[in-house]
Formats: structure tokens, sequence, C-alpha cells
């Protein structure tokens, strides 16, 4: 049966804790108080093999990562590879900047490089069980895991042309870390690994500085809060850690140093970790 309140047709029976708003579109419609999140798939990782930090450096880099992975997968250990988009994509940003195109069609272009490159890793793991999986398969996820193969996925999120511009610049904000982190923190995995070039965080760039000091530890917040400009990780990853839900921490590794993959599935204290902070100990530090 339906009545009018408020000049609003109401159904009842549909009372609930959002029935009081005005609509969903009330600023203060929030969903209520914070809850817990029914994690969805909390024993997998979601690992990402860095485009221009792996990829691009072609077999040498490429395989013996491959061959830990394989190593794990056979041990029992489940997780969902997603790749980046590396020195391609850059060219085709910069084309596309140089043609005045908007931000939403360079997260458009930008999105078809590293789907090559998850292509590539899917041809060199099919005989291990590589599978290419989109976003419309990510439901079958469960399905893949149990089948015991390795889903390889783009880790470039798919908002396309629904990609926001940026505060400053016109490059979008989310590209494949942050769509790595996303599916992560949705999944409620056990843990992000993002395999780079280099032994974690460092308080710069060390290919461009040598004085450049490694930092094992520390938190999202303290990390945007420090003013550092070359970071290792997409800066949008660091603002949705700062306020995730599920996956709290991200571990990142020199994927050319052999075993360090291995290690950090183990549970192993390699490379940097970037955490949350915690919401009770907001405190202001100067950059490392």
């Amino acid at each position: 049966m339906t009545t009018k309140r408020n000049g609003k047709i109401w159904i009842e029976g549909m009372e609930n804790a959002l029935s009081g708003k005005l609509s969903s579109l009330d600023a203060t419609n929030s969903g209520g108080t914070p809850t817990p999140i029914a994690p969805i798939l909390p024993d997998i990782w979601v690992l990402k093999i860095g485009g221009q930090s792996i990829m691009d450096r072609g077999r040498k880099a490429v395989y013996p990562i491959l061959e830990e992975l394989v190593a794990a997968r056979k041990q029992g250990v489940s997780f969902l590879l997603g790749t980046g988009g590396g020195t391609r994509a850059r060219h085709a940003y910069s084309v596309a900047l140089d043609l005045d195109l908007p931000t939403a069609m360079l997260a458009k272009v930008g999105a078809s490089v590293p789907v090559q490159n998850a292509r590539m890793l899917q041809m060199l793991l099919a005989k291990d069980g590589g599978i290419m999986v989109y976003p419309d398969d990510f439901e079958k996820l469960p399905l893949f895991l149990s089948m015991g193969v390795i889903p390889i996925m783009s880790g470039m999120p798919p908002f396309e042309f629904w990609e926001k511009a940026p505060a400053v610049g016109r490059i979008p904000a989310n590209r494949t870390d942050a769509g790595v982190y996303l599916i992560a923190e949705f999944l409620g995995a056990k843990g992000v690994l993002f395999i780079k070039d280099e032994d974690g965080l460092y308080t710069d760039d060390p290919k461009k500085d040598p004085t450049a000091r490694h930092i094992p530890e520390i938190t999202a917040r303290e990390l945007l809060d420090s003013g550092q400009d070359d970071i290792v990780v997409e800066r949008a990853v660091l603002e949705y850690l700062d306020r995730a839900r599920s996956v709290t921490e991200i571990r990142i590794v020199n994927g050319l140093v052999p075993g360090q993959v291995t290690k950090a599935l183990r549970g192993e204290n390699v490379g940097s970790v970037i955490r949350k902070e915690p919401a009770t100990d907001r405190i202001p530090v100067a950059a490392p």
C-alpha cells in the first residue's frame, strides 16, 4: 500500500535506517555508523607487477617473478595478479595531453596498455593456469581460484569516461596502483603486494638521489603530510588507504631481488609497509 508523506510517495512496511533521509543525495546520508564489512575473499593476495619497473625490462625481470608466483600457487597461495602500463602508457598520456584531450579520455587511452601487459602475462602463465579476468568476471573469482588457476587482470580501474579531473593537471589520479588497491579493498583481501624495482619506499627516488634513505614502515597519513614529491605508489592509493575499511596496509617489494616476493607472501618483513594510521593517533610528522 502506498501513501504520501511530506509530499513524497511512501511504501508502507519499507521503514529502515535510511527511511528518514530526504533522498539518496542527502549530504548526511553516509549509511549510518561504521560497522564491519563482510569479507568477500579474505584469503587471497592481490599483487601488482609494475609496468615500467618490471614489464618494460622484459624477460630478465619478468620470468623469475613468474617462477616465484607459480611456485607459490602450487604451495596453496591464492592471488589475483594485476599489471601496470609502463612507458607505453606514459607515451599515450603524452600524446593525449598534446592533443588537449580531457582527463576522462586520458583514462580511456591509458587503460589499453595494462590490458596488453596482462594478456602477455596470461600467455606466459597459460601452462600454469593463467587466465585473463576482466571486470565483468570478478564474480567468477571464487570458481577460478577453486580450480587452482592464476587470475590476471589489468590494474587500471574501469572508470574511463567517468574518471574525475584531478585537482592539478589532467593525468588521471586513479591509475593501475589505485585500481589494484581498490579491488583488494572490495574483496577484503589478505594483503596487497606491489612488485617494483626498488626495495620499497625511500625519502626520494634512489635512482636520482643516491643519498635517499630507505623507509621500512610509515603510515599513509605521515607520507601524505610529509610533502614528499616522488613516491613509489600513486598518491591516490595513500588517500584510499587512509580511510580503508578492509585492507589497512600495503607492501612494496623489489621483484628484481630473487626470493623477495616469496618472502613477502610468507609474511616475512621485507621491502616497505605503508599502513593506515589509527584514527585516535593523528600526529603530524616532518618529512622522513
